[in-house]
């Protein structure tokens, strides 16, 4: 195992998680736009210029939200298992574009006022 710097696991993170943060908002993006047309009637009705600012801000938060894993790989890649980490940490972008997939649905409809079924 070779030493690794900050400077390197911090590197590495970046160019990992930045190439997958495309992924991580076009599904974001599908999920708020399956829930809008799959609604089309209903959703339409609230869409406004609020409503518009209200999905930018969430977008922004999601994003935010998305360098949490900064932290947990940097801190990973500097432990003694960084080799396994690295084979692994996909792991943790599936777990988190399920989480934010779920809470994108949940805010979407409500935004939108569908009522579940």
């Amino acid at each position: 195992m070779t030493e690794v710097t900050a400077r390197d696991a911090l590197s590495d993170a970046i160019q990992y998680w930045e190439r997958r943060r495309i992924l991580y908002n076009v599904v974001l993006i599908a999920v708020v736009g399956i829930v809008f047309l799959g609604n089309f009637t209903e959703a339409s009705r609230h869409l406004n210029f609020d409503t518009l600012q209200t999905l930018f801000v969430l977008a922004v938060l999601a994003n935010v939200a998305y360098c949490a894993a900064y932290p947990v790989d940097i801190a990973a890649q500097l432990s003694a298992l960084r080799d396994t980490w690295l084979r692994w940490r996909w792991g943790l972008l599936a777990v988190g574009l399920i989480f934010a997939a779920i809470l994108a649905n949940f805010f979407s409809r409500g935004i939108f006022g569908v009522i579940a079924t």
